[in-house]
């Protein structure tokens, strides 16, 4: 079996070698009683980031049949493991007398950070200075992308926050109560956006979390939903993955945005996991 080799300071991982890793983690993952944050799952869950964002040349749409069952499991996992840490960070912070004054202690908090400013410096770029109304798809029990971006970089937005999971935005509601600002310019509605319709033709900006849609039919059929609906002219922010970060989360690629006309795709390789893919409704 192939070696790490050294890149650029960086170590490279060959594919095959990353493979047998991932799939020894999956293992054990799959042998945990719960997924629910303790010091095995957020041990196991960080080698696998860790490995995850080593500069690889893998093209995960090649893998064996296996390998691609493993990874829809995978990512299942990841959705369900990081569903249940934002749960215990909120519900623990919700008790704080200022809960906006320690997001910092969640773990992933200073990611979600750089993933904010690159979205909007990538909105930015393509002429989305101050939209007046954003729509989060998949929002969670910890709406951090919507609170980062409201607090610093869109700051006259009115956000309306989507997730299918009332007891999450319960919590989420909780967490900006005691911010004036946020609390009046921030909704949190209980529904699936395969529901919304007119709504949709409302807003200027939407993003799409990266675990909303887990198969590509469901993905698809979502985009074609919200392309279908939303305003000519509006922008869509998707989130995707690249390389090996796809045993993460799904993977949004162009033949998957039939309809829209691509603005930008941009893949990270610093921490930072998800890749952002931006898209047009043309307006007819």
């Amino acid at each position: 079996m192939a070696s790490p080799q050294q890149t650029t300071g960086k170590t490279y991982m060959p594919a095959e070698l990353l493979i047998a890793h991932i799939v020894k983690i999956q293992a054990s993952i799959s042998n945990l009683e719960s997924l629910r944050p303790s010091k095995p799952v957020n041990s196991l869950f960080t080698q696998l980031v860790k490995l995850c964002t080593l500069p690889s040349s893998i093209d995960v749409q090649r893998l064996p049949a296996d390998v691609q069952r493993m990874r829809e499991s995978l990512i299942r996992q990841c959705g369900q493991a990081e569903g249940l840490l934002e749960l215990e960070f909120s519900t623990h912070l919700t008790k704080l007398p200022h809960p906006m004054s320690h997001l910092n202690l969640f773990p992933y908090y200073t990611n979600y950070v750089k993933l904010a400013s690159m979205e909007h410096q990538i909105l930015f770029e393509s002429g989305m200075m101050q939209p007046k109304r954003v729509a989060f798809v998949g929002s969670g029990p910890m709406p951090l992308t919507s609170i980062i971006m409201a607090t610093h970089h869109m700051k006259s937005t009115h956000f309306i926050n989507y997730d299918v999971d009332e007891s999450a935005n319960i919590l989420a509601r909780q967490l900006i109560a005691m911010d004036d600002d946020l609390e009046k310019r921030m909704e949190f509605k209980t529904c699936d956006i395969m529901d919304v319709k007119e709504e949709l033709g409302s807003f200027d900006c939407i993003f799409l979390a990266a675990l909303v849609g887990m198969s590509k039919e469901e993905k698809v059929g979502i985009l074609d939903h919200i392309r279908e609906y939303m305003k000519g002219g509006g922008i869509l922010l998707v989130r995707s993955a690249n390389g090996a970060r796809a045993f993460l989360y799904p993977i949004i690629e162009e033949d998957d945005l039939h309809g829209f006309e691509v603005l930008s795709i941009f893949h990270p390789t610093n921490d930072v996991i998800n890749s952002v893919v931006l898209v047009r409704k043309p307006v007819y």
